[in-house]
């Protein structure tokens, strides 16, 4: 049986691009243990689909990432273009507390 490495998120969690929905969707395959024929079979596409998914998201349809995005367990939801940042914000702290936590400036 092939080890599966796992592949981090990507830092940015405005997936603006299918490249960075491609990456997601690579790093929720991995991190779930899963190769890409494993996945490939659980999501109802060929392998070579899975990898084009996964390298170069462009050349396959947007429903079709959506679906294998949302088997695997990426989430896509719309926000409105004012909301953006306050949502970023928001999203941001839940996943990522660390990072916006502030430093104690007690005297």
């Amino acid at each position: 049986m092939r080890r599966v490495i796992a592949t981090q998120f990507p830092d940015e969690m405005l997936l603006e691009s299918p490249d960075l929905l491609g990456v997601a969707i690579r790093a929720a395959r991995t991190q779930s243990g899963l190769t890409l024929a494993d996945a490939a079979l659980s999501t109802g596409v060929s392998k070579q689909t899975m990898q084009r998914i996964e390298t170069d998201p462009s050349t396959v349809s947007f429903g079709l990432l959506l679906q294998v995005g949302r088997q695997l367990g990426v989430s896509l939801f719309a926000v409105p273009s004012a909301s953006r940042g306050m949502v970023h914000k928001a999203v941001k702290a839940l996943i990522r507390p660390e990072e916006t936590e502030r430093p104690n400036h007690e005297a």
